[in-house]
Formats: C-alpha cells, sequence, structure tokens
C-alpha cells in the first residue's frame, strides 16, 4: 500500500462559510478541471483524475465507457482501515447501486415506478402528517432542540417507514447501522458486524413479504417473482438506507443555512411559492451534500479534453465543483432561492440518478415550509460558528443544529 507525494489528493479543508466547498476547486476548475490525483488509502500505483468543470462531469456522468462497479471503486471512499485487510467484492444480488447495465437496469427497473412524480404526490397527505406531528413533538419538548435529532432524522426514519411498510422496531436497527458506516469511523470488525447486523434484521421482513406478497414496496417487489431472498435483503437495505442519510443532512443543513442568510428566509417566508419553483434544487446545488462526489474507471482508454484517461483509472468527479461553475450558474458561490437551477448535478445524472429525487424535492419542500411556518422565530441556539460540521463523513452536514424559539 502506498500513495504518491507528487500528485494532489481529493480536496477536503473548507473555509470560514460552512457552506462553501473546498476553494481548491474553484482554481482547479479554471485552470486544470481534469487534474491528476491519488488516493489516500489505495493498492499500489493506483492513480486516477479529478474532474470539476461542469459539463465534463456530465459528459462522463453519461458515458457507458465509465464504469460505476464497487470492485473497481471501493478506494474511492476508502474504508477506515487498511485496504489490504478488505478485499473488494462486486456488489452481491440486488444491491444495485454500485453497478453496471444490465444488473443496474433490472433492479432499476423493478424500483423505479414506486418513486415517480405520480406515486410521491399521493404519499404527500401522509409527508405532511409525519413531519406536522414530528414538529409538534419537538414543541412539546419545550424553546430549544437539536434539529437534525429532533426533527431531520425523525421525518427521514418515520418517513421511509410509512413509504414502504417496515416497521419502527427494524427502522431503529437500520438506522443505527446505516448511520455508523456513513461516518468512516468504523473498524473491519465493526464494518462486519453492521452489515451481519443489517442482513439479520430484515431476513424477517423479507421471507414474510415473499410468503405474504401484501401491497407495500417489498410485498410488491416479492409478487413479481423475479427476486430471489438474497436480492430481496440487499434490495431492502439499498431502499430503506438510501436517504436515512442524505435527507436528514440535507434537512438540517438547508435550515442553517436559511438561519444564516435571513435576507434569503424572508423571500420564502413571503413567497412560499418559492419552495414549488425551485428554491429546494437550489439549496441542493449550493450546498452539495455528497462531498466525496460521484466516482467511475475507465473501461478502455478515453480522450477527453485532450486528457488520455487509461483503461483502469479511476475518474472522482466533483460535484459541489460542479454546482459552482460560474459558466452554467451565475453568481455560483450564492444562495439565491428564487434561482431555478435546471441543470444542477446534485442528484447525479444519466443511469445512476437518484431514484429517490422526488421524495428527497417533496421532503425538504414540505419540510422547510413547515418548519419556518410552525416557529416563525426559530433561531441558532449557538454561534454559528460553532456547529459541529460532518467535513470527514461521505455526506456533509452538521453533527447537531440547537435551535430556539419563542
Amino acid at each position: 500500500m502506498k500513495t504518491r507525494p507528487d500528485a494532489p489528493v481529493i480536496p477536503a479543508d473548507r473555509g470560514k462559510c460552512p457552506f462553501d466547498p473546498p476553494a481548491a476547486y474553484a482554481r482547479l476548475r479554471a485552470e486544470n478541471p481534469i487534474s491528476p490525483i491519488t488516493f489516500q488509502v489505495a493498492p499500489a500505483d493506483t492513480s486516477g483524475w479529478l474532474v470539476t468543470r461542469h459539463d465534463l462531469v456530465r459528459q462522463i456522468l453519461a458515458d457507458n465507457r465509465f464504469s460505476h462497479r464497487n470492485e473497481l471503486l471501493a478506494h474511492v471512499v476508502a474504508p477506515p482501515f487498511p485496504m489490504d485487510e478488505y478485499n473488494p467484492q462486486p456488489s452481491p444480488p440486488g444491491s444495485f447501486a454500485k453497478t453496471d447495465a444490465p444488473e443496474h437496469s433490472k433492479y432499476r427497473r423493478l424500483l423505479a415506478g414506486h418513486f415517480t412524480v405520480r406515486r410521491i404526490q399521493q404519499f404527500e397527505p401522509e409527508l405532511t402528517r409525519i413531519i406536522g406531528e414530528t414538529l409538534d413533538e419537538m414543541a412539546a419538548q419545550g424553546s430549544r432542540a437539536d434539529l437534525l435529532t429532533s426533527f431531520a432524522e425523525v421525518v427521514s426514519v418515520r418517513t421511509v417507514q410509512s413509504l414502504m411498510g417496515a416497521s419502527a422496531e427494524l427502522m431503529a436497527v437500520i438506522s443505527k447501522h446505516f448511520s455508523a458506516m456513513m461516518t468512516l469511523t468504523y473498524t473491519l470488525e465493526e464494518f462486519i458486524h453492521h452489515v451481519e447486523s443489517m442482513d439479520a434484521a430484515l431476513r424477517p421482513m423479507v421471507r414474510e413479504r415473499m410468503k405474504e406478497q401484501g401491497d407495500d414496496l417489498f410485498g410488491q417487489l416479492a409478487s413479481t417473482g423475479e427476486l430471489t431472498e438474497e436480492e430481496m435483503v440487499n434490495l431492502a437495505v439499498l431502499t430503506l438506507g438510501g436517504s436515512l442519510d442524505t435527507t436528514p443532512n440535507m434537512l438540517a443543513l438547508s435550515t442553517f443555512a436559511l438561519l444564516e442568510q435571513p435576507e434569503q428566509l424572508a423571500l420564502l417566508r413571503s413567497r412560499p411559492e418559492l419552495y414549488e419553483a425551485g428554491a429546494v434544487d437550489e439549496l441542493m446545488r449550493y450546498l452539495t451534500i455528497s462531498q466525496m462526489g460521484s466516482s467511475r474507471c475507465a473501461l478502455e482508454d478515453v480522450e477527453i479534453e485532450g486528457v488520455t484517461i487509461k483503461a483502469g483509472q479511476t475518474v472522482v468527479l466533483s460535484l459541489p465543483a460542479a454546482n459552482r461553475d460560474p459558466s452554467v450558474f451565475t453568481d455560483p458561490d450564492s444562495l439565491d432561492v428564487t434561482r431555478i437551477p435546471r441543470k444542477h448535478l446534485a442528484l447525479g445524472f444519466g443511469a445512476h440518478q437518484c431514484l429517490g429525487q422526488h421524495l428527497a424535492r417533496a421532503t425538504l419542500r414540505i419540510g422547510l415550509r413547515t418548519l419556518f411556518e410552525r416557529f416563525p422565530k426559530l433561531r441558532l441556539a449557538t454561534p454559528a460558528d460553532e456547529v459541529p460540521l460532518r467535513d470527514r463523513a461521505v455526506h456533509y452536514g452538521v453533527d447537531s443544529l440547537l435551535v430556539a424559539w419563542d
């Protein structure tokens, strides 16, 4: 195992503004939008490229000459233990997020109909109820709370539980283990424990659904007759865990950003139709919590912008850098809730674009609007520079967000 000291690693050091990506991205995007990188923990001689310009990121995300397979990319978001202890394997059947077609296409097709715009619109009354009840419970605590643990995380867990027909007990187990894995602080033994614990918790539910084939998501998947028990368990891990880290981080970090930029919050209060128009997507663009970006492995030699990306090399696509590209977004380093950022890449692009994007938008739209209507004098309970940030995790966000209200 070794790293190359002559090549830079992916930028990680943020400046004073908690909502801006590392400043190094702006320089790279302007001067060297496809730049060589190495990885802090990687097999010997592993090298790759960091792509920071919007058009190039989008181009590669849509190019099937680049693979998203797990066994080719495990070193990008490296586990927090030596890679020689970990032999990356292909994703197991059903865990399709890091696979290519035809495996990816098969499983995504089975799930896609459950996350359409129409299906999420039908779910919105239930989502509104969940959000309202959670805020009522938060208000009952007094006049101060941790918005992350009392609101954002609770809404996410209850939403997934309701939409997918999982029990509260099951969601508590999945949430615990999935969240631990997103922090990148586990040992190899802990990693195995998290994986095995989620499998053990989900298998009884899967067996029940395959026997009963009810009306919930997993019952309907079982009724297709296309999936084995193992595939169902792995699909369950992916779908149940898919929003348990992203949605809470976006809800809490968006609240933090709006409280720190009161002129933008005032616009949303006076013009709530902006939530529907584009404010939620603007928050996604501006914050881009996928701080590791997206990664691909070249399956053959590919020349882009005069750079030859060799077969087997890794390409890290910086979504935070792409979403701050001034050639696409006017004044990109400013949050503008009146903006309609149609080309933002916070949810990805191409075949792997976020399957739950319509649910994510609905949760943010209803969650933020209801929060600020319910607590018109919501404010930070600590100085902004004392808010603890998750700057070394898979997804950026806050570790807590103490707020107060009258």
